[in-house]
C-alpha cells in the first residue's frame, strides 16, 4: 500500500511538472554520462542521493526535469526506495528555492527515519550556505552528526565553502581535521577548499603542504581543478614559471568527452599574456569534437584580447562569421570594445557598420562601448547620439551609462559653452531618472554664465526631489530661479 501511495504521489508530481516550462538540457560529467545514467548504473550498497551529491557538489549541473525523469525510470525498474531517495532530495531542493528555509526544515524535522534526512540533509545545507547562515549551518551539522548521518565529504565540503565565502579560513583546517578523525575520505573538492584556505592563512608554501598531502592520498586523483587552483595561487604569488608548469600539467588532465576545464585554463593563461597556450587550448579543445558555440568564440576572443593577441582575435573573429547561421553581437562587441580601448576609432567605427550590415542588431553593450569611445575622443554629439539610440531600443532594460561618463559629456558641453545642447541633455537625463546632483550643478553654472535663467532645470531637480548641498542651492540663487 505503501509503495503504491508513493508511486501515485511521485506521477502526480512528474505530470503536474512536466506540463510546466522547463529547461530540458542534461548535463553530463566528464565521462561524458548523465546523473540519470550514473544513477541506473548502481549497485544496492550505494544510494541515490549520494550520487546526487557528489554530482551538484563538483558543479555539474542539475535541474527538477532530470530529477522528476530519474524518478520515473526508478519506478519504471521497480526501485522504489531508490525513487523515494531522489524525490526526497528534490523536495527539500524546491523548498530552499521557491519557498524560505524554514518550511524546509520542517519538512526536514518530520521526516520518518534516517535514510529520508540523510538523502534531504545536503539541499537544506546548500540552502544555509546560500544566505551565509554560519550559526545554523554548524546548529545543522551538530545534529546531523549527532543522529550519524554524515558519512560522506559532500556535508564537510559545503561547510568549508561556507566559511571560505565569510572569510572564516581559519575554520577550514578544523573541518579537515574533523574529517580525518571520522574517517571521511576527502575528494578534489576538499583539498582545493584546503588548499585555498591555507593560501589565505599562511601563503603558498603551505598550500604546497596540502597539495603533497593529496598527491600521497590514494583515494583522490588529482585534476585539472586542482592544478587550476595551484596555478591560481602561483599567479597571485607571483610565481610565473611554477604557474606556467602546473598549467601545463592540468592540460594532460583535461576531458576528451567534453569542454570543461579548457576555458578555465585559458583564462589563466590570458592573465599571464601568454596567447600561444590560449590558441593551444583552443585547439586541443575543438579536437574534442563537440559543436563550437558563440559563447564559446566570446570567451576565445576575451581571452586573446587580454593576452595582447588582437590580431588574432580578428583572425578567429572571422572564422566564426563566415561559419555563424544567426549573427550573435556579443561576439563582435568583444572585438568592437577592444579597437574602442586601443583609440582605434575609426576601425571601430569601420567595423560597427560591418556588423550592422551582416545582420548584428546592437544591445545597450554596444552603444555603451561606441558611447565609452566617443567620449574619450571628445566626440560628444556621437555619444549622445549613442545613448539616445540605447534608451530607445532598450525602454525596458535596467542598463544604465555609468555617472562617469555622463559627467563627461556634461563637463565638455560646458568647456563648449554649448548650451542649448547641454539642456536638451540634462531633460533626456531627467526623463530617463539618472538626472543627479553634480550634473544639475554644472547645467546651473552655465544658465549662470550666459546670464539666463535656470527656472526649468530647478524645476526639474524638484521633480527629482534632488537633494541639494550649500553650493547647489548658491548656484540656483545666483542663477535667479529661487
Amino acid at each position: 500500500m505503501a509503495i503504491r501511495t508513493l508511486v501515485h504521489g511521485v506521477r502526480c508530481s512528474l505530470e503536474a511538472g512536466i506540463s510546466r516550462r522547463l529547461i530540458c538540457t542534461v548535463a553530463v560529467n566528464q565521462k561524458g554520462l548523465s546523473l540519470g545514467s550514473e544513477i541506473l548504473r548502481l549497485k544496492h550498497e550505494i544510494n541515490p542521493s549520494m550520487l546526487i551529491q557528489r554530482w551538484v557538489a563538483s558543479g555539474c549541473k542539475l535541474t527538477i526535469y532530470e530529477l522528476r525523469n530519474i524518478t520515473k525510470q526508478l519506478l519504471k525498474s521497480s526501485r522504489y526506495n531508490d525513487a523515494l531517495e531522489v524525490l526526497k532530495w528534490m523536495d527539500v531542493e524546491l523548498m530552499v528555492k521557491t519557498c524560505n528555509l524554514g518550511e524546509a526544515e520542517e519538512y526536514f524535522r518530520v521526516l520518518p527515519d534516517s535514510a529520508s534526512r540523510k538523502a534531504a540533509a545536503f539541499p537544506l545545507l546548500r540552502g544555509y550556505v546560500k544566505e551565509r547562515d554560519t550559526r545554523k549551518a554548524e546548529d545543522f551539522m551538530r545534529n546531523l552528526n549527532e543522529l550519524g548521518l554524515i558519512v560522506s565529504p559532500h556535508l564537510f565540503n559545503e561547510m568549508m565553502k561556507l566559511y571560505m565565502a565569510t572569510s572564516e579560513y581559519k575554520k577550514v583546517p578544523a573541518v579537515i581535521l574533523q574529517m580525518k578523525q571520522n574517517h571521511i575520505p576527502r575528494n578534489v573538492l576538499s583539498y582545493n577548499l584546503w588548499l585555498r584556505a591555507c593560501e589565505e592563512l599562511a601563503g603558498i608554501a603551505e598550500a604546497e603542504v596540502v597539495y603533497r598531502e593529496m598527491m600521497d592520498d590514494e583515494n583522490v586523483q588529482v585534476g585539472w581543478s586542482t592544478l587550476s587552483t595551484l596555478a591560481n595561487m602561483y599567479i597571485r604569488a607571483g610565481a610565473f614559471e611554477k604557474a606556467f608548469s602546473a598549467l601545463r600539467c592540468a592540460e594532460k588532465k583535461l576531458s576528451t568527452c567534453n569542454h570543461l576545464g579548457y576555458f578555465f585554463i585559458m583564462t589563466q593563461y590570458s592573465s599571464l599574456k601568454n596567447k600561444e597556450g590560449v590558441l593551444r587550448l583552443w585547439d586541443a579543445c575543438k579536437g574534442v569534437g563537440r559543436k563550437m558555440t558563440c559563447a564559446n568564440y566570446l570567451r576565445l576572443l576575451t581571452c586573446l584580447i587580454k593576452a595582447d593577441g588582437l590580431v588574432e582575435a580578428e583572425r578567429v573573429f572571422m572564422e566564426w562569421e563566415s561559419n555563424c547561421r544567426k549573427y550573435d553581437i556579443r561576439v563582435s562587441n568583444v572585438l568592437l570594445g577592444a579597437y574602442m580601448r586601443n583609440g582605434m576609432i575609426e576601425k571601430a567605427e569601420l567595423f560597427h557598420l560591418s556588423t550592422l550590415e551582416k545582420g548584428g542588431c546592437p544591445n545597450y553593450k554596444t552603444w555603451e562601448i561606441l558611447m565609452e569611445g566617443w567620449v574619450k575622443t571628445q566626440r560628444m554629439d556621437k555619444a549622445i547620439s549613442s545613448m539616445r539610440n540605447a534608451f530607445a531600443r532598450f525602454q525596458h532594460c535596467n542598463w544604465r551609462p555609468s555617472h562617469g561618463m555622463l559627467l563627461a559629456i556634461a563637463e565638455n558641453l560646458e568647456n563648449h559653452q554649448k548650451l542649448e545642447d547641454a539642456n536638451c541633455y540634462i531633460k533626456v537625463l531627467h526623463h530617463h531618472g539618472i538626472a543627479t546632483l553634480p550634473l544639475y550643478k554644472v547645467i546651473l553654472r552655465m544658465h549662470i554664465r550666459a546670464g539666463i535663467s535656470a527656472l526649468d532645470t530647478v524645476k526639474m531637480m524638484e521633480k527629482d526631489n534632488t537633494e541639494m548641498d550649500d553650493e547647489a542651492l548658491a548656484l540656483v540663487r545666483s542663477s535667479g530661479s529661487s
